[in-house]
Parts: C-alpha cells; sequence; structure tokens
C-alpha cells in the first residue's frame, strides 16, 4: 500500500478514536469532588463506589484533597493549618486541571458539599473555573452563610453579612449557562437552622432559614430528613447526583463488588486542633484480617507498608467478602486502631487519619464519617443506645460517639448503624492505643 492512502486510513482512525473519546466525555464527563470543612477526599468513597457500580469509569472520577482543610476564623489572617478561601478554590483548580489532563476532556462536573460548595462557587465566579466547568452539584451548602452577623465576624467565610458570602452571591446567584443542582435538607441540617445551638449562639437567631440554602436559577432539590452530610454523601443523594450529571436515572445505589479491590491512599496528621490532609512521612500501618464476629486479628498483617515523603500507604489488595483492621504507628501520636466494614470496591483516596492522644478513659470511638447520628437511627454500641444521642433533639449532630469499655480484658465491640454491623476489639494490653469503629455509610 502506498503512502498515501496509509495516512488516508490513520487519519480517518484517529478521527474515529476522537470521536468515540468525545463520546465517551459527552455521557461520563470527568467529575471532580470537593469535600467540606475540615473534611477529606476519602469521604467520597461510597459515592465512587455507586458511580461506578453504575457504569461510570473509574479514570473519569476525582477528589481534591485540600490542604488544611479547615476555614480560618477571619480570612485574612494567616492562621497555623487553616486554609484561606483562596487556597481552597487553588486547591480545586489544581485538582480540575489534573482531571483535564487525564482524561483530555474540556470541562467537568463539580461535585460539593458544605464548605466545598462555597468553594467550587468561588473557583468558578473568580478563579477562571467558569471555562472549565460545565455544571455544578452541591450538598449541604451554606450559600447564604451559617450565620447572618452584619456587625461581627466580617472576615469569616460563613458569615451570609460578610463580604465574601455578599460576593459570591451577589446576582445572579448561578452562573450565565451553567446548569446548577443544589441539594438540601427539609429542616434537619444542623449547619442551616434558624436557631444557633450547633454554632455557638444558642438561644440566638442565626438570620437564616431552612431555605436558605437554596439558589436562584438552580434546580433546588430536598432529601426530607436528611442531615448535613446526607445531603452529598447518602444513596438519595447519589441518585440526585448521578441524574443531574448523566440525565439518566442510576440504575442501581447498591455497591457492585470487585474481585479485587486495589485500595490507597495518604497517612495524614494533624496540627492546631485540626487535620492537615497532609502526609505524615515515616508512619508504619499495619493491616490485619479480623474475624467479623469478635474484631479479633487472624494473626499477623496481610500487609504492611512504611510510607515515605508523600504518605501514600497502598496498594493493598482486598477481599471485598473480608473486614479489616488498620493499625497506624507514627511519632508524635498514639497508635491508631481502625475497624472497618467490607472494602468491595477499588479506591485511591482512601485517607487514614492521625490525630492526638484521645480523651482520658478506656474508651473506644464509634464513628460516622459521612453523616450523623441521630434520635431516628438504630445506633447502638453492644446494644446501647450511643452517647450524645438526645431523643428530643431532632437534629442529627453525633458525628463521633465515646464508649466506655471496661478496659480489664480484652472486650469484642459490636457496633450497629442502621444496616451495618462492625464489630472492634479493645485491648488494655494497648493502654495508650486510639481505638475506632468506622461506618461506611
Amino acid at each position: 500500500m502506498s503512502l498515501l492512502p496509509r495516512l488516508f486510513l490513520a487519519s480517518i482512525a484517529s478521527l474515529a478514536s476522537m470521536t468515540s473519546a468525545q463520546s465517551a466525555d459527552a455521557k461520563f464527563p470527568p467529575v471532580v469532588f470537593v469535600h467540606g470543612n475540615g473534611d477529606t477526599a476519602a469521604l467520597w468513597m461510597t459515592q465512587f463506589w455507586r458511580f461506578e457500580s453504575n457504569g461510570y469509569p473509574e479514570d473519569h472520577l476525582f477528589a481534591v484533597d485540600i490542604p488544611h482543610p479547615s476555614a480560618r476564623a477571619d480570612d485574612n489572617a494567616q492562621e497555623v493549618n487553616r486554609s484561606s478561601t483562596t487556597d481552597a478554590a487553588q486547591a480545586v483548580a489544581a485538582e480540575v486541571d489534573e482531571a483535564l489532563k487525564a482524561t483530555g476532556a474540556e470541562k467537568v462536573v463539580l461535585v460539593a458539599n458544605s464548605r466545598g460548595c462555597q468553594t467550587a462557587r468561588n473557583y468558578v465566579k473568580n478563579f477562571g473555573g467558569a471555562a472549565k466547568v460545565e455544571r455544578m452539584v452541591l450538598g449541604g451548602c451554606v450559600h447564604h452563610g451559617v450565620f447572618v452577623l452584619p456587625n461581627a465576624a466580617q472576615g469569616s467565610e460563613f458569615n451570609g453579612a460578610a463580604p465574601f458570602l455578599k460576593n459570591l452571591s451577589a446576582e445572579p446567584e448561578v452562573p450565565a449557562g451553567m446548569p446548577v443542582t443544589v441539594i438540601r435538607s427539609d429542616k434537619f441540617d444542623l449547619y442551616s437552622q434558624p436557631e444557633g445551638k450547633y454554632v455557638g449562639m444558642a438561644g440566638k437567631s442565626t438570620g437564616i432559614s431552612y431555605e436558605s440554602q437554596e439558589l436562584k436559577g438552580a434546580d433546588n432539590r430536598v432529601i426530607p430528613g436528611a442531615d448535613h452530610r446526607e445531603t452529598a454523601y447518602s444513596k438519595l443523594a447519589f441518585e440526585i447526583i448521578y441524574q443531574a450529571i448523566t440525565g439518566e436515572k442510576a440504575g442501581t445505589h447498591a455497591i457492585v463488588a470487585e474481585e479485587n479491590p486495589v485500595l490507597s491512599g495518604m497517612i495524614t496528621g494533624y496540627e492546631n486542633g485540626a487535620a492537615t490532609n497532609l502526609p505524615v512521612p515515616g508512619a508504619k500501618l499495619s493491616i490485619y484480617a479480623t474475624d467479623p464476629k469478635t474484631g479479633e486479628r487472624f494473626g499477623s498483617p496481610v500487609y504492611e507498608k512504611t510510607v515515605g515523603a508523600d504518605g501514600v500507604w497502598g496498594d493493598f489488595h482486598a477481599r471485598p467478602s473480608q473486614t479489616y483492621e488498620f493499625d497506624i504507628k507514627a511519632d508524635g501520636y498514639p497508635e491508631t486502631r481502625i475497624f472497618r466494614g467490607l472494602l468491595p470496591r477499588s479506591f485511591r483516596y482512601m485517607d487514614l487519619r492521625l490525630q492526638p492522644a484521645p480523651a482520658q478513659g478506656n474508651l473506644i470511638f464509634v464513628k460516622r464519617p459521612r453523616g450523623y447520628f441521630g434520635p431516628d437511627d438504630q445506633a447502638t454500641a453492644n446494644g446501647l443506645i450511643l452517647p450524645g444521642i438526645d431523643p428530643n433533639d431532632p437534629v442529627p449532630h453525633v458525628a463521633s460517639a465515646n464508649v466506655p469499655v471496661a478496659g480489664d480484658k480484652p472486650e469484642s465491640i459490636t457496633a450497629v448503624f442502621n444496616g451495618e454491623t462492625i464489630v472492634g476489639r479493645f485491648d488494655p494490653a494497648l493502654k495508650d492505643a486510639a481505638t475506632y469503629i468506622e461506618f461506611t455509610d
């Protein structure tokens, strides 16, 4: 065959490949997930799994880990291990550029929760994001503030009467030509309450309403009974997010197990009262397979790694039907033991956070990172309602419960949250360890 026909056929093949890629990106645009105040990319794990279980390509799903993820008290004043609104927006910008580079797409979709909503909107409005974002889906937001104080806290990015949110919400509240979906609770989001009990203003008006999360011009959706995080991380939130992005209803919100899940993430630290989302070099991870009925370890670790400067602890090949304990040792932190439920799919953002020594006493900490425990939940440890849940307070606000244990001998603790059961193991021989049971949903 002569050179000309070969070049012609090559160009046709290249064009077909480009057309196919463009078609795939049109149906499955890259999605960048943005976490909230003090949070981590790891919270999006179950939503990644639900997207993938519906055929969304894993390599089109991205999540940002904002360094120093907690907001400053005053956005204009430096504060150790706190990020400004500019810092947060720039972190999103970097992740968007990475997603575009990795996929070859022209634009991404932003999905955000809590502080991540205003971060996403700030990036779009003030940091060039309008040219790189085709749609936003925002859940559990504080668009018009957690409180409205015209004569105080003018540096707070959560004050609806301060410059940052006033500028961000100047009309039009939704960027021209960009579809925006807002997901909110009807009246159970602790950061969208008319009364200030949950934000240090007990007995005082916050100046906001249950509807303050809505944006003019957006598709405003309500999930009755949802708490602050369930507006973004729950099954019902997934259904709204998926349909907003694809234009189709999800086939399932169940998580379909993989044969060989591969898990990774960073081991991250703590400073000045908050998580850092930055690596802890030299931390040593040991993963143990556990008895799902007792929490006891099955012999030696099934995986071990001492992390380097990047803090990355993977890749760990899990068994989707096996429960695990993650044991972390690092200078300056207590030994940290995390009991997890089943890990049925791969995930590359499964960060493991270290914290300072826990409160005194024999305790095991039962955590729900993707939501809050409330009085309408089945939330127990060894059959007793988790401490801190007030049956007379309808607004879910307990994310971590301190469960006392006898402490004189090893003890199994069976924690139940709605449909999930995880058994952890308290060992008094590890008297300086911090032991956690962490729910998946």
